[in-house]
């Protein structure tokens, strides 16, 4: 009896797992994943799944397979996420299946949105592997090596989550995988979509498996691509795609179109981590604004300095930059990373969130200064330095400014009727 209940035992747990220990996917948890994944050398795919989950179970074949294949090259790992909570919220797993690729910078893995194959898997893998060879050659990354990474996959089931609720433009590929001219335009698709990252989002579906969504926008031939314009979606901002085949077509045609309607940014003061992740970490650029302390510079000459930076969000919006300001001292740590507090205040830097790197406004806080700043940046001219530790500063929570004058606070009254204030010292 208990020989079964042992073996009943290993069965469970194997299947709670996935994937048994015979695999070649590896089990990780929050007592071995930064030391295997986060502080070694390798690059690692990662799967976050729940054991109860139909699309994690289904694609269980196709990562082992994927395992077996890059075993020696690439790592593969999975994580229990429904009994690892922790260690998937600290990589924003909301969902299951998530997979994510760990490569250059452990600290900031790219989600993995391609198709849930051994060989898209694979493909995904090798890039990365590549990605990182090139950087450690010193030369960076480039649109030439652009793969499938920034195409998000479209299904029946996430298509009006994804596309027709975003407030986001889209541009949607509706293919069949047997298709001679989807095989041609894939490429230039991937490396559209990475140029367009941060502002029109590129999606791929399989008409062939997802007719639901085919049907609805009545394709017929592949590939067909349509276009979704930015805003709340209706039946009045779905249309089709006139332009080239090429990437370069594909990236201007895009651009194009978003200036056509491209809302001025919103200036936002940094409160909180959220605030400022979603205004700075998918954009090509996030200006960063560090405005006196409220009893240095009371409201008027406050909202002064946030009605220029408005002004040039308006004058700059197709670049599709996030805007930021925050009160000097408030975020001390994000301020040591941008090196801006020995300048004083007002002070300026713009991040590039995805390369890591940092510019400062070293002339005049003032609308024709920050212009040039900004006009020098946009032409890829100015001086970058590294920010430091190579990730996003801490953020802290702090309360937002009420839009009034600030008041100092309150002397505390002391008693004097106590002293004497006749007497003198003796001499």
């Amino acid at each position: 009896m208990s020989i079964f209940f042992s073996v009943l035992a290993t069965l469970l747990a194997d299947s709670l797992a996935l994937y048994p220990s015979s695999s070649s996917v590896i089990e990780l948890t929050p007592s071995n994943f930064d030391k295997l994944v986060i502080k070694s050398d390798e690059v690692w795919i990662v799967e976050f799944f729940a054991p109860w989950c139909g699309h994690c179970q289904a694609l269980v074949p196709e990562y082992t397979k994927a395992a077996a294949a890059l075993k020696g090259v690439v790592k593969v790992g999975a994580v229990n996420a429904d009994d690892h909570k922790d260690l998937g919220g600290r990589y924003g797993v909301r969902g299951f299946p998530t997979l994510k690729i760990f490569g250059a910078n452990k600290n900031k893995p790219e989600d993995y949105n391609g198709a849930r194959t051994a060989q898209g898997l694979v493909d995904a893998a090798l890039q990365a592997v590549k990605s990182k060879v090139k950087a450690s050659l010193g030369g960076g990354s480039s649109s030439q090596d652009a793969d499938d990474k920034d195409v998000i996959e479209l299904t029946d089931s996430n298509f009006d989550k994804l596309v027709l609720q975003s407030e986001d433009m889209w541009l949607v590929e509706f293919f069949a995988p047997w298709c001679g001219h989807c095989k041609n335009l894939a490429p230039h698709w991937a490396k559209a979509a990475t140029e367009l990252k941060g502002k029109v989002k590129l999606g791929a579906l399989d008409a062939t498996v997802h007719q639901v969504q085919a049907s609805k926008y009545g394709v017929q031939g592949y590939p067909t691509i349509k276009f979704f314009a930015p805003g709340k979606k209706s039946s009045d901002s779905v249309s089709d795609y006139d332009g080239g085949r090429i990437a370069n077509d594909i990236v201007t045609w895009s651009l194009e179109k978003l200036a056509e309607n491209v809302p001025a940014p919103e200036v936002v003061e940094i409160i909180d981590k959220n605030v400022f992740k979603e205004a700075c970490d998918q954009k090509p650029l996030c200006v960063v604004a560090l405005l006196p302390h409220i009893l240095d510079c009371q409201s008027e000459c406050r909202n002064n300095y946030i009605n220029i930076l408005k002004e040039l969000g308006e004058k700059y919006k197709k670049k599709m930059w996030g805007w930021v300001w925050s009160e000097a001292g408030a975020q001390l740590e994000l301020e040591s990373a941008l090196d801006v507090g020995g300048f004083g205040y007002p002070a300026m830097a713009v991040i590039n969130a995805r390369k890591m790197k940092y510019s400062i406004l070293r002339g005049a806080f003032s609308r024709d200064g920050i212009n040039e700043f900004l006009r020098d940046l946009s032409y890829g001219r100015g001086n970058t330095s590294p920010v430091r530790g190579q990730e996003l500063p801490k953020i802290v929570t702090v309360e937002p400014w009420d839009g009034k004058d600030g008041e100092l606070p309150q002397e505390e009254e002391i008693d004097l009727s106590d002293v004497d204030l006749d007497s003198k010292d003796e001499l």
